[in-house]
């Protein structure tokens, strides 16, 4: 049972007639204990949003709740405050409280809360700031654990960390104590409502026109590619619409780890990892599903990321005939991308010596597009390689685009992507797929 507020003391002579109480201004601990015990009336902490929602006469509910509250509690408010109130009291009902207006803003693509009173956004891929803040640690726990439960999965001290996908398609990570030493982290990546198109990244400067064609024809000419970058390079976005450019007679089957990618296409089927249950049961892994998927007649594999021991069945399912796959590496370079393919690959359990390894990693991968989130918050292709061949040891490559950051104008830290006019050798592939090479994409540009 949650504690009443104590009222001062009634000083005699002075008091108002009972009905006709004056106007309490509440503070902010006040507002969220009310919402809470809202809550606990509707007893909306114990059911998913789905079953929420399917509540008959819900609003009206919540209005009954909030004025039995306030009667328990003897509040009398102006009208303008219970209106205020009765909002919050629907937004934690049928939302998710003080982080709705956030993930309601589109103009915001991440949010993140560093306990009860940090909470952070990124806007235009710069952080900043906002002025709200949880009551408690408590208050946090039970809307991560909400969010959560919507999609089927759980927090608490014996798993106190967990990846979700949220029905806006909204990607959560959370920690808790232990783990989280200063209180709960949570961590929303938004994505657009409408999916990015390659003229969206044209615009916005992340690629040029001339190595959008690029890219599209390669994609058409099935030509195995790889999208690198660090942690909020937009990856995944550069993923979407290079995907984007699979003609529609063909069936793509993707495989990612938290479900994020969206298509135009209609012949799509989409596959998502699964972790272990309380009892460390159940787990389906992206390898699992990779291994599975070779037998399900995809024309195109697509990996939301490799980032274990799947890169060996990735690299071999390339080199076995599914010519068009895509997947994205976490990585600084594309050097750094063969780097980390290589030890990923290691870690299968599957003994292979640096040689026979990097001959299959030359032969399966032919394209690193490699993206970069710069100083002042842009996300840019920095780097187009071909992967040619082995070369004694080492595997050979060659830069078919860079990032020109001599262009960039005064106090920017942009810059200009610029064919350096060489020709991939893999031109052979547009001829077999019947996609027409477009060599006057390899002019040099003026520098």
């Amino acid at each position: 049972m949650l504690k009443k507020i104590s009222r001062p003391a009634k000083v005699a002579g002075n008091e108002p007639e009972e009905s006709a109480g004056p106007a309490f201004k509440l503070s902010i601990p006040e507002r969220y204990r009310l919402r809470l015990r809202v809550q606990q009336w509707l007893g909306a902490f114990s059911k998913n949003q789905d079953d929420i929602r399917k509540t008959p006469h819900l609003e009206q509910k919540i209005n009954i709740s909030l004025q039995d509250v306030l009667k328990d509690e003897n509040f009398t408010l102006s009208p303008e405050e219970v209106e205020s109130l009765l909002a919050d009291a629907k937004t934690d009902t049928l939302g998710y409280g003080l982080l709705q207006p956030l993930l309601d803003d589109d103009s915001i693509t991440e949010i993140m809360v560093n306990g009860p009173q940090e909470i952070y956004i990124e806007r235009l891929g710069l952080l900043e700031p906002v002025r709200v803040s949880f009551e408690s640690e408590a208050h946090v726990v039970q809307l991560i654990e909400r969010m959560v439960a919507n999609v089927g999965r759980r927090i608490d001290q014996d798993s106190p960390m967990v990846n979700a996908r949220l029905d806006s398609g909204y990607r959560l990570n959370a920690v808790v104590r232990p783990l989280a030493v200063d209180g709960p982290v949570m961590t929303i990546r938004k994505f657009s409502r409408r999916p990015f198109t390659v003229q969206d990244l044209i615009n916005n400067g992340t690629l040029t026109a001339q190595c959008a064609g690029f890219l599209k024809a390669c994609v058409e000419a099935r030509v195995n590619i790889v999208i690198s970058g660090a942690t909020g390079s937009g990856k995944t976005t550069l993923l979407n619409v290079a995907s984007s450019f699979i003609p529609m007679r063909e069936r793509i089957v993707t495989i990612e780890d938290t479900a994020e990618l969206q298509f135009a296409q209609a012949h799509v089927v989409r596959l998502e990892a699964r972790p272990p249950d309380v009892a460390e049961k159940g787990e389906i892994t992206i390898r699992q599903l990779l291994i599975n998927v070779l037998r399900m007649r995809p024309d195109r594999i697509i990996v939301g990321e490799a980032r274990g021991a799947e890169a060996l069945d990735m690299l071999q399912a390339m080199n076995t005939g599914h010519d068009g796959s895509l997947t994205t590496v976490h990585s600084n370079s594309p050097r750094d991308t063969l780097r980390r393919i290589e030890l990923m690959t290691l870690t299968s359990g599957v003994e292979l010596g640096a040689r026979s390894l990097r001959d299959m990693i030359a032969a399966a991968i032919e394209l690193i597009v490699h993206v970069d989130r710069l100083r002042d918050g842009s996300r840019k292709v920095v780097q187009v390689t071909e992967v040619n061949g082995i070369e004694g040891d080492v595997i050979s490559m060659t830069d078919l685009f860079v990032l020109d950051q001599s262009a960039a104008s005064k106090g920017q830290f942009g810059g200009v992507l610029r064919a350096t006019g060489l020709v991939p050798r893999f031109e052979h592939k547009f001829a077999r797929n019947n996609i027409p090479f477009p060599k006057n994409l390899f002019t040099v540009s003026a520098l």
